[in-house]
């Protein structure tokens, strides 16, 4: 035991207390149900060993005093803890006495009397508390103590009765956590869902797409050694507490990588040498943080069948199920039972003998505690506080169509740790996805070979014209617009997922379970100072005068004789008015109440305070007070200016020092441009890589250097299609640049900066026209491409140089581009595969797809050529991105992308008040998500295209009486109109040259034919009203 040691006596006076209440009220109330009516109990530690899983007597350890003390006996009663240990170890246990329980210590020495003693006195103990003795029974302690204890409580134990105590020490003890084991399992919980899906995903998948030949032993060993990189947690994207120590991080379970066949569903499963097989690969881990653990497994399909696919999805809805029914006052074989109840219900009721017999445990201090084991027999209820992982799975499945030999047999497996809630349950490792979207990877499509076209027979008419050429549609802009229905169900089933999936993610993440802070950060009250001592105040008080001190920042007021000083953050404004010979100056000050909308947002700190609202001074120095309202209002203007430049620059950030290099000449790139320009002007420079940043100088001396561990995104943007070729880093934290501060860099080049000769030379005595203007392409083609190169191989260079900090370089898909307006202007968006960026031109748009909490397209509706798209973030404080005026042309590859990168989507016709929204949802997380969360959304454009068609139904609605009439006048029309028309072509220029029959005549005509058709009574009245 080291000096470094020190118990949380409080935790542990209230742990202690709460266990031995719970034993009382089971003896009070009912008889000795959970306790078997123990006088007493032990916990025997005996010499330490290394091992993964605690027993109950190294939980009981860590839940009480936080460490283990080896060679220990503690002996417990209703009333007191008595404690035998060594003396060392005797000076860290004697803080822990004045408690509520009383603490008795007795120390051991080198003297063996003394000792035996000692262990006489705790036998004494034991016998006076009753003929019962609670003990650990299936825990196995060793060691030299354990032996002694052994040997003197074997002599004195004939009227002793051993009582295994395992059980109540896990309801009343261990099971149910406080908030900082809460904390602790979350945190475990999420760094091990990071690890599976930031992590083993990108290896598992990088592995199968080279088709490399690597072990599942190696593969484990990659992920082992990923808890000896800090960096790796602190940039996970599943947030963990802020003070987060991987030094106290470690597996508990594996890691177990699985395919190929062989499967062990099991806990104590072990990765074996065979190599990673393409089919069904399961992969598991679990870690322990501050003693507590958590586990997450999931299965991954590699272009697995429909029969592997359909059984996954009815293991997922299993697995959801039992999730769903966990929480406080449900028995945990009701989960099992519920889990077989699906099986039986399912299409496939031959599976019930391939599920697992258990569906999970207790899990905390203990990797798996059995006393809360899920199965069909466990007649224990769960309380909220609990955490269980919850594991479903079938075991050898014979696949109907194997790929190879391999793929006979499979196994799915679905793990996750969760916490026990009165309403539901949480579920800590929610990050790592289990939906078929996420599992699922196809390598074969591509190298698949395209189906025999069906041959069908040519229209004699249509002759030579190909039958590509006749389209469904006669017009353009239809056929750029019209929907495969195919793939629209197949978005539509596949945004149903990802809203379920946003929608349990919320609820998890906004949680009132471990004291998540749900609602808006508050404005906190500013206090201001204007002077710290008397002597401090400007000469000029004396006189008791109003007096603008700018050095200070205040003005100071003669009240009651006294010169009294106001700080200009409180004063709201000032103004000279004249009545007469008098000249007024009134200072209306900052208060409660006062301002309307957002200008009532200032905080005070005691808003039920007297506040004064004004003073006004009288003078007949007009010209003096006109003086001091306007050095008021200049002094109020530059404090606000202040605040508002010190608000922009909060988020700026000093980088450390660039180490340069030394011992060789530094990689650079020379004759290019940065953006934004230093100073305004456009100068170009070299960009040079160093050991732990960029650096970018000009011939006048300027400089920009940019930190690796700063840099957030790194792209490359070839001259394709574009007038320059550039580098962007986007950065985690802006940098001063000037006196302006930046959050993206560039550094480009121009590609059509190109020089010809067009005065003629001797290889023009032999070429001319198109001959030379061929020429002059290919040589800006082979320019253009030679310079993407040298880009490229820079920024590949950067990435080399940077590898440590896990970013690499990324190139905007074109094909993927559209056109839209994030800023100002309109401008080409570009997918990556992690961003969506538009780096042509300023101001930037870069914008992380991880970040991305759901996207919202407006404006979507018939007849509009254009519709807008809207960003909203997982931080919900961050204003949301709109992206405006999209060609409706774009319409569908923006869904199909969108779709394809697992950002849930809706839309909607009309453009929605994202503000409002936000102050609503950013006010209460946690009520939004029970209250539906963003299913809002799609909910509003059903209801509209259900109006719609409302509408358009009630619009042609007619009987069939009347659609009959209908039909009978219009074939009259059309006869009449016919007889007309040949009449016309006939008389067409005698027509003009007599001109046309006047307005009595047609109306003549009108009336007779309504006359014929039985209308002249109805429109009579219509008829009087056009008259008046």
């Amino acid at each position: 035991m080291g000096d470094e040691v020190k118990i949380d006596s409080q935790t542990f006076h209230h742990r202690l207390s709460t266990l031995t209440s719970a034993w009382k009220t089971d003896k009070r109330s009912n008889n000795d149900a959970l306790f078997a009516g123990v006088g007493s109990f032990i916990v025997l530690m005996g010499k330490t060993e290394e091992t993964t899983s605690y027993q109950k007597t190294n939980s009981m350890h860590y839940w009480l005093l936080g460490y283990e003390f080896p060679a220990t006996l503690m002996v417990f009663t209703p009333d007191a803890l008595w404690i035998v240990t060594t003396a060392k170890k005797a000076k860290h246990l004697e803080g822990l006495k004045g408690g509520k329980t009383a603490i008795e210590i007795l120390s051991r020495t080198k003297d063996a009397e003394q000792n035996a003693k000692h262990f006489e006195t705790c036998l004494d103990l034991i016998k006076k508390s009753g003929k019962k003795l609670g003990v650990l029974a299936k825990d196995a302690p060793s060691g030299p103590f354990v032996e002694e204890w052994k040997k003197a409580f074997g002599d004195a134990s004939k009227d002793i009765e051993e009582v295994d105590i395992a059980p109540a020490l896990s309801i009343a003890a261990l099971a149910v956590k406080d908030e900082a084991e809460l904390r602790n399992v979350r945190d475990s919980a999420r760094a091990s869902a990071g690890i599976m899906t930031e992590f083993f995903v990108e290896e598992m998948s990088e592995v199968l797409d080279e088709e490399k030949k690597v072990t599942h032993k190696q593969l484990s060993d990659k992920i082992d050694r990923k808890l000896d990189e800090p960096k790796f947690f602190q940039n996970l994207k599943s947030k963990l507490s802020a003070d987060f120590d991987t030094q106290q991080l470690d597996f508990i379970y594996g890691p177990v990588v699985q395919s190929g066949g062989t499967y062990d569903l099991k806990i104590t499963a072990q990765p074996d040498e065979n190599n990673l097989h393409a089919g069904t690969i399961i992969a598991g881990l679990g870690l322990r943080y501050k003693s507590y653990s958590s586990m997450v497994a999931r299965t991954y399909l590699v272009d697995p069948n429909d029969a592997i696919e359909s059984n996954y999805k009815l293991l997922l809805s299993i697995h959801e199920a039992i999730i769903k029914v966990a929480k406080e006052g449900v028995a945990l074989k009701d989960l099992y039972n519920k889990a077989i109840s699906l099986i039986r219900s399912s299409k496939r009721p031959e599976l019930e003998k391939h599920f697992v017999k258990s569906v999970g445990a207790g899990i905390g201090l203990e990797t798996k505690d059995a006393v809360l084991a899920i199965n069909a027999k466990n007649n224990r209820v769960m309380k909220d506080g609990m955490t269980l992982y919850i594991s479903t799975g079938f075991a050898d499945i014979e696949n109907p169509k194997p790929q190879d030999k391999k793929s006979k047999t499979y196994s799915l497996a679905i793990t996750d740790t969760v916490r026990i809630r009165k309403e539901d349950c949480v579920v800590f490792t929610s990050g790592a996805a289990a939906d078929t979207g996420s599992v699922c990877f196809f390598f074969k499509d591509e190298e698949e070979e395209p189906q025999p076209k069906k041959q069908t027979k040519k229209d004699p008419k249509v002759g030579a014209v190909a039958a590509s050429n006749i389209t469904k549609t006669k017009l353009r802009a239809e056929r750029t617009t019209q929907v495969d229905e195919g793939a629209e169900a197949r978005r539509r089933e596949h945004q149903k997922e990802l809203a379920q999936k946003k929608q349990r993610e919320g609820l998890s993440m906004y949680s009132e379970a471990v004291g998540d802070e749900n609602g808006v950060t508050q404005k906190k009250f500013k206090k201001f100072e204007s002077y710290k001592r008397d002597n401090q105040f400007p000469s000029k008080v004396k006189d008791l005068a109003v007096i603008v001190d700018e050095k200070a920042s205040t003005i100071v007021l003669p009240i009651y004789g006294r010169p009294v000083p106001f700080h200009i953050q409180t004063v709201k404004n000032a103004s000279k008015t004249d009545e007469g010979d008098w000249a007024f100056l009134r200072i209306n000050l900052l208060s409660p109440g006062q301002g309307v909308g957002r200008k009532d947002d200032q905080p005070f700190e005691d808003p039920t305070a007297q506040f004064v609202r004004s003073f006004t001074f009288r003078s007949r120095d007009s010209d003096r007070l006109e003086a001091i309202a306007d050095q008021i209002t200049n002094l109020r203007k530059a404090a606000v200016r202040r605040e508002q430049e010190k608000k922009e620059l909060e988020d700026v950030v000093e980088q450390d020092k660039l180490v340069e290099v030394r011992n060789r000449k530094p990689n650079r790139l020379d004759a290019v441009y940065p953006r934004p320009a230093l100073d305004g002007k456009r100068v170009s420079g070299e960009v040079e890589i160093h050991l732990n940043g960029l650096r970018y100088m000009d011939h006048r001396g300027n400089k920009i250097d940019i930190l690796f561990s700063n840099v957030k995104h790194l792209f490359f943007q070839p001259c394709t299609h574009e007038l320059i070729v550039l580098i962007h880093v986007h950065l985690k934290n802006p940098i001063m640049i000037g006196k302006k501060k930046a959050k993206d860099v560039q550094f480009y080049r121009e590609a059509t900066d190109m020089q010809f000769d067009e005065t003629g030379n001797r290889k023009r005595k032999h070429r001319f026209g198109d001959e030379e203007e061929f020429e002059q392409e290919q040589q800006e083609r082979r320019q253009r491409a030679q310079l993407d190169k040298h880009f490229k191989r820079f920024a590949e260079d950067i990435q080399v140089a940077a590898r440590d900090e896990g970013w690499g370089v990324d190139i905007p898909f074109r094909e993927l581009g559209f056109n839209g307006v994030p800023n100002r202007s309109n401008v080409f968006m570009q997918p990556t595969a992690d961003c969506l960026v538009q780096l042509t031109e300023p101001p930037f748009t870069v914008l992380t797809l991880d970040e991305i909490e759901v996207a919202h397209l407006e404006r979507v509706q018939f007849g509009l050529k254009n519709f807008d798209m809207v960003f909203t973030f997982k931080d919900f404080q961050r204003p949301p991105c709109h992206i405006n005026t999209i060609p409706v042309e774009s319409l569908e590859p923006v869904k199909e992308w969108l779709d394809s990168i697992n950002i849930a989507y809706s839309e909607g016709p009309l453009n929605l008040n994202w503000s409002t929204i936000m102050k609503t949802i950013t006010s209460d997380p946690h009520q939004f998500f029970v209250d539906g969360g963003w299913s809002f959304l799609a909910a509003e454009s059903d209801d509209d295209d259900n109006a719609d068609e409302e509408d358009e139904e009630s619009a042609f609605e007619m009987s069939d009486e009347e659609l009959a009439a209908a039909g009978d006048e219009s074939s009259e029309d059309d006869s009449d109109f016919d007889d007309d028309a040949s009449a016309d072509e006939g008389s067409e220029v005698s027509d003009e040259e007599s001109g046309g029959e006047d307005w009595d005549e047609l109306e003549r005509k009108a009336k007779k034919k309504d006359r014929e058709g039985g209308l002249e009574d109805e429109d009579k009245d219509k008829g009087r009203k056009k008259k008046r």
